[in-house]
């Protein structure tokens, strides 16, 4: 039996795991494990996705990877056996050296970007913000190309994720629980071509 049909099998028979997911062949697609289940994630990034991901790696690189480590997608976030996900960008703290690991990152980062596309909407503002806020990822920034947003989501209460911000146009971005955070958000998306 090879290992394609191997996993596949083992899906069928109960839930998803990092372990399956694993050890599944290179298909060409990328997949999360989330509570349990596989899921195809959405085609390839668009142009506005891919110009807002680098323009945001490269500002947080210049304020922030002195004192963070700062990843973008395809990245493996192991928060649990069936939680595995691959967000945009995530940046973790110096002092949590400890969480990356061969496998990817295991543990919550202590941000975490998801870049919406018509696809993934309900998929990163809704399934994928309990996951994060189950696992207490500290703040989570859902991203709009198309309304030119940045919400940034805070554990203010330590349980759930309350709207700290909205940032637009000139706003500048900051953040009390990443002192490094400093950029306009119109400058995010001034790259997008279509």
């Amino acid at each position: 039996m090879d290992k394609k049909k191997k996993a596949a099998d083992r899906i069928k028979e109960g839930q998803a795991t990092y372990d399956i997911y694993a050890e599944m062949p290179d298909d060409g697609k990328r997949y999360e494990v989330i509570d349990g289940v596989l899921e195809l994630m959405s085609p390839g990034p668009s142009e506005a996705h891919q110009s807002v991901s680098g323009e945001l790696a490269f500002l947080l690189k210049q304020s922030c990877k002195s004192d963070y480590l700062i990843y973008s997608a395809p990245f493996d976030v192991i928060l649990s056996d069936t939680n595995v996900v691959q967000p945009d960008i995530m940046m973790i703290h110096r002092s949590r050296l400890h969480i990356v690991t061969e496998r990817g990152v295991e543990g919550p980062p202590d941000l975490v970007v998801e870049i919406v596309s018509p696809g993934s909407r309900s998929r990163d503002r809704m399934k994928k913000m309990k996951v994060y806020e189950r696992f207490d990822v500290l703040e989570y920034w859902v991203i709009d190309p198309n309304a030119r947003t940045l919400e940034q989501y805070r554990l203010d209460d330590g349980e759930r994720y309350e709207l700290h911000n909205l940032f637009e146009g000139d706003d500048s971005v900051a953040s009390d629980k990443l002192p490094c955070v400093a950029f306009a958000v119109g400058d995010i998306f001034k790259e997008i071509i279509h």
